[in-house]
């Protein structure tokens, strides 16, 4: 591995992220006019013109980039960026403490939506922005913005691509990684427009919420500039019903998304076995949970839907929104709502989780081996719809979720150890890893991280990272054979 190509290119992300800041800049001086504006000046001035020092003088060959210098450019540019996005909490005085102002940002980052602000509506309006704002980055992937406005990254831009996008992944948009990178995008910046737009016009919410309520949903964040989250809006049905769609929306293949349109055909989104267990799930963990809720102090049937359709796609899709407090829920409602924490959305979507078309993967793997039990001669290609998944897939998956299974074990052992009871312990570490937000007990959705001591910060960040690039990004850098370049 050739260290000075990856140096090179985090030089140029680097820049980039000088660009992305000078948004809440302008409306630090523009709009809001909060005073906070040097708070964004300085990350500017030191991430513009220094990532395009570095990318200018640095001396590479010029060639594509290796798988092992994709993985490291990828890992490298998220930590990069989350150093770079605390400075306007440190500056502002929002955050003054290294450990928050870095777990803020990369709860930002990652879409994972966990807080450690206590007043959220005292912050000044361009912080709340800037808080909003890298989750909307975040979520359709940073490399991913990368590769789309950047052709100069060449036929490499598919390592990075993949490093960031990982997983079984059956329709492609374009053969140039590029042009696909760049249909994500735009897709995925036309269903935030048209969310925006319908919570402005046709519900006739503020501009301002509007818009902080898209830059939370179509990522599947969760941060919202209000400290009750969306309990502010749960007399608002139609504008409740409206954020359920685009969180379920924004938790399927945004591929699928692209072909429909290029198709002109509907029947690709029922045709697909993934999206129609999603959907299934969906309603089944509603009906539950509604049912639940209607036994629970005899809640009305229309407003047991409401909440039960709207939380659990809430968490489904690990947007991380609470329209209540469902930790004081009835125990099957609690029990539902942890099992699709773990779970996670579709792939090639913004959400996080261990995606369904996975669980469906190990599901039948399952099976398989115990149909090998008693007739270990028979031959069964494991097979998603009439498509069959290469056995090299079939291993990844099933090693990522043994990956998932022991990164939750050390975290739930490291948090515990820094004094934090048994089910806050696990619903923070499930929540971080599952890029989730709020879980339950002390990190509910009424509560923040912000009493969990400055290590567990920087676990539980890590633990976000891990989980936002799915493990196998992030954990082959800490191999020593990794690290060998000429």
């Amino acid at each position: 591995m050739n260290i000075r190509i990856v140096i090179r290119y985090l030089g140029l992300m680097l820049a980039i992220f000088g660009v992305f800041l000078a948004f809440p800049l302008f409306w630090s001086l523009i709009v809001a006019r909060d005073g906070a504006h040097m708070s964004f000046v300085a990350p500017v001035l030191i991430a513009l013109p220094g990532g395009l020092a570095i990318f200018r003088f640095m001396p590479v060959e010029r060639r594509a980039l290796s798988r092992r210098e994709g993985l490291a450019l990828v890992t490298l540019t998220w930590l990069a960026g989350s150093l770079v996005g605390t400075l306007p909490y440190l500056l502002s005085g929002a955050l003054p403490r290294f450990a928050d102002a870095f777990f803020e940002t990369v709860s930002g980052f990652t879409t994972t939506g966990a807080s450690v602000l206590h007043s959220i509506e005292a912050q000044p309006a361009s912080i709340l922005l800037w808080r909003n704002y890298s989750q909307w980055i975040g979520g359709m992937g940073i490399i991913t913005f990368f590769v789309a406005l950047f052709p100069i990254l060449g036929i490499g831009a598919a390592r990075l691509f993949e490093a960031e996008m990982p997983g079984p992944q059956k329709e492609r948009l374009r053969t140039s990684m590029v042009d696909t990178a760049r249909e994500l995008w735009l897709l995925y910046l036309a269903l935030s427009l048209v969310l925006f737009l319908l919570l402005r016009l046709l519900i006739g919410v503020s501009g301002y919420d509007a818009m902080m309520v898209t830059l939370s949903t179509m990522p599947s964040g969760g941060f919202l500039h209000l400290s009750d989250s969306m309990e502010s809006f749960v007399n608002m049905p139609l504008f409740t019903s409206v954020v359920t769609l685009f969180m379920l929306m924004a938790g399927a293949n945004f591929t699928l998304y692209y072909a429909m349109m290029r198709r002109r055909s509907l029947v690709l989104l029922w045709e697909n076995r993934e999206v129609r267990l999603y959907l299934t799930m969906f309603v089944v963990a509603s009906a539950l949970v509604a049912l639940s809720l209607v036994g629970w102090h005899g809640l009305p049937g229309g407003k047991a839907v409401q909440l039960a359709t709207f939380q659990v796609a809430s968490i489904f899709t690990t947007t991380g929104y609470a329209i209540a407090d469902y930790d004081v829920w009835p125990a099957l409602a609690k029990s539902v709502l942890l099992v699709l924490m773990l779970i996670g959305g579709c792939a090639g979507s913004t959400a996080g989780g261990f995606k369904v078309i996975r669980l469906l993967v190990v599901a039948k793997f399952s099976f398989r081996q115990v149909v090998a039990v008693f007739s270990p001669r028979a031959v069964m290609p494991l097979r998603v719809g009439d498509e069959v998944v290469p056995e090299p897939v079939v291993s990844a998956i099933v090693g990522l979720g043994a990956l998932l299974t022991l990164s939750i074990l050390v975290g739930f052992l490291i948090m515990s150890a820094m004094g934090l009871d048994m089910v806050t312990a696990i619903a923070a570490v499930v929540a971080a890893v599952g890029n989730v937000g709020p879980g339950f007990g002390a990190v509910g959705p009424t509560q923040d991280y912000s009493f969990i001591p400055a290590g567990g910060k920087v676990v539980l960040s890590l633990l976000m990272l891990v989980g936002r690039l799915e493990f196998v990004t992030v954990l082959a850098l800490l191999s020593r054979s990794f690290w060998k370049w000429r």
